[in-house]
């Protein structure tokens, strides 16, 4: 590698297309090497010594190539052993083309094996581990965050992650690196688990922090990946339509003071134009070629929120028909309430108040919530009062206490 001008010097840009490789680069090396535990460990110590070589040497050439030659050489020294090192040299020499595993020479325009993304993220949700692990493993292994990064998005001790992940790299070592042979079926945890990850960047589940833009931008980027690997995959498209036209509100969504502003009160102006313009593109095109899936119709709900002009001008009955299709799909209780609030914009509050009693109660606070909104707008103050004065305990996000108490204070004492 050699020194390079300052104008190629490593930017933010240059290090999420740094990202970007690390599928591919896992990819050549799990292949050749199997070990998937110890190849990810090599593929990490890469990153760390190019983030210390590269701002002082420039960036190479040919990045995938420096990453794998590195890798590769902290995998063997980590496996090394003479008759050990040569039986697994003869074997990958056996199965694989010798030029998956070359480093192009310096300038040539190689481009990585378009489906590592696709193949790590059906490796690292694999059916064998929680849902915990699923999350952890995709944030290492396919988004290249450290452990002490996945540690802080999943707000649990470097400890606590550092054992987790490495349970999960054991479970998963003998895995064969390779698609599943009935992929379609396996394609629904993968696309689970990166909307889990989303919903948890784009409103935190607890901490000082309404949002963690981090970890949506991650879901997002990925999300996108495998998009661009299933390009005519229905759901895939719903799933980064809905991503983006959710995302797209995140600037009007806290005040100065990083306080909640609901949906209702935004500056719809400080929302993302272009970000719902792709969003409407994706989920259009995907709607138009048959059957719709949970994730479209989930996207063409945020649409058409996102494309009304002001609240008062959303078209909630489209709203409340698409929500009565998704609960035939996806009778979950997020999608359950969700069409409650729906029925109340569209019917009145008191008929969401009586969809809302249907409801199984729910350990978590969204559903008092809603209540406490649908009772304030019934005129039912002190019930309303009440209900967001339990929602507020039952929250761990700070800005969403220090919401409710603030509504429930504007109600007065009585």
């Amino acid at each position: 590698m050699r020194g390079q001008p300052p104008a190629h010097r490593p930017t933010p840009a240059s290090q999420r297309a740094v990202r970007d490789l690390i599928p591919s680069v896992l990819g050549a090396l799990v292949r050749r090497y199997g070990h998937f535990d110890a190849a990810e460990d090599a593929v990490q110590e890469a990153l760390i010594a190019a983030s210390e070589q590269w701002p002082e040497r420039g960036v190479p050439d040919n990045p995938r190539g420096w990453l794998i030659k590195v890798a590769s050489r902290r995998l063997t020294d980590a496996l090394r052993s003479e008759e050990a090192r040569r039986l697994r040299e003869e074997r990958a020499a056996a199965l694989a083309p010798r030029d998956t595993f070359t480093a192009p020479p310096p300038g040539a325009d190689r481009a990585p094996r378009e489906d590592d993304t696709l193949t790590l993220l059906f490796l690292c949700c694999h059916a064998e581990l929680s849902q915990s692990a699923q999350i952890a493993l995709t944030l290492r292994a396919v988004g290249g965050l450290t452990t002490a990064e996945v540690a802080r998005a999943c707000l649990v001790p470097e400890a606590t992650m550092a054992q987790r992940i490495s349970r999960a790299k054991r479970k998963v070592r003998d895995v064969g690196f390779r698609r599943p042979d009935h992929w379609a079926d396996r394609l629904a945890p993968v696309l689970q688990i990166l909307y889990l990850i989303f919903n948890e960047g784009y409103t935190a589940t607890s901490g000082p922090q309404l949002q963690r833009r981090e970890l949506a931008g991650e879901a997002i980027r990925l999300a996108r990946k495998v998009h661009q690997v299933l390009p005519d995959d229905t759901e895939v498209a719903g799933l980064l339509a809905l991503m983006l036209l959710t995302d797209a509100r995140r600037d009007a969504r806290t005040g100065p003071g990083g306080e909640l502003v609901p949906l209702d009160e935004q500056d719809r102006d400080r929302w993302d134009k272009a970000a719902i313009e792709e969003g409407v593109a994706l989920v259009t095109g995907a709607l138009s070629r048959g059957r719709p899936g949970p994730y479209q119709l989930r996207a063409a709900i945020a649409a058409l929120h996102d494309e009304a002009p002001s609240a008062d001008a959303t078209d909630w009955p489209q709203i409340l028909g698409l929500y009565d299709v998704l609960v035939r799909y996806v009778p979950g209780p997020v999608e359950r309430l969700n069409r409650a609030v729906a029925v109340a914009m569209v019917h009145g509050p008191r008929a969401g108040l009586a969809e809302l009693d249907t409801l199984d109660p729910e350990p978590g606070h969204r559903v008092d919530a809603v209540r406490a909104h649908l009772l304030e707008r019934a005129g039912a103050l002190a019930e309303a009062r009440t209900a967001y004065e339990s929602a507020a305990t039952r929250t761990l996000s700070l800005p969403e206490q220090h919401y409710l108490r603030t509504r429930a204070a504007r109600l007065g004492a009585g």
